[in-house]
């Protein structure tokens, strides 16, 4: 079964001026090298997630730490997609898709959907599709499905926009199951937080 749509349809445009034209360099413009450009990145520590979706040819995954919140009001977020992951070609073509905000309980999680050349779905026990059809693992505290809004190419990326239609916490003895320690990448390596990485205010 594949995802399904429901709710009103959206209007998905790949115009890059739905975002804004003076942030998307023209070609030739001169700027920071690449590997000045990773290095300092590599010290801005990102929560993790894992984005699951199906678009009718087989369920994808990828792990993500490009996930944000843009709006409330509506509720939309972005995320990123490089063209060379083997995701691409079913998340950047997909109408609905998954976000797993992922705790450092479920780092197998992370890794999973970071390691290249695997099926991230063998564990058929792992995972189940949700009534409107998209791939979701279990024992995640939390999802969030939404529809693609939006979607503009920068670089070898693709930048996608997604409106939340839903989202779940798992239910543990008829309440909702408390967060865990949340997991963030910095330089290249997993991390959780915790009460002994809180600072002083």
């Amino acid at each position: 079964m594949t995802a399904r749509n429901r709710g009103p349809p959206v209007s998905v445009t790949n115009s890059a001026a739905s975002f804004s034209d003076e942030s998307t360099p023209r070609l030739g413009f001169e700027g920071v090298g690449p590997d000045e450009f990773k290095a300092i990145f590599r010290h801005h520590a990102a929560g993790v997630s894992l984005i699951t979706a199906d678009n009718g040819s087989g369920p994808a995954a990828l792990t993500a730490t490009s996930v944000f919140s843009v709006s409330a009001e509506p509720p939309i977020f972005v995320f990123s997609i490089s063209s060379s992951s083997s995701a691409a070609p079913v998340i950047t073509t997909t109408e609905t898709l998954v976000v797993h905000i992922l705790d450092a309980d479920r780092l197998d999680l992370a890794k999973l959907g970071a390691t290249s050349g695997v099926d991230r779905f063998a564990d058929a026990a792992s995972w189940t599709r949700l009534p409107t059809g998209e791939p979701v693992f279990t024992g995640v505290s939390t999802w969030i499905r939404g529809r693609v809004i939006n979607r503009m190419e920068a670089g070898n990326s693709t930048i996608i926009a997604v409106h939340a239609l839903e989202t779940s916490q798992t239910a543990t003895d008829g309440g909702t199951r408390e967060h865990g320690a949340p997991l963030v990448y910095h330089n290249r390596t997993w991390h959780s937080l915790g009460e002994h990485s809180a600072l002083d205010s």
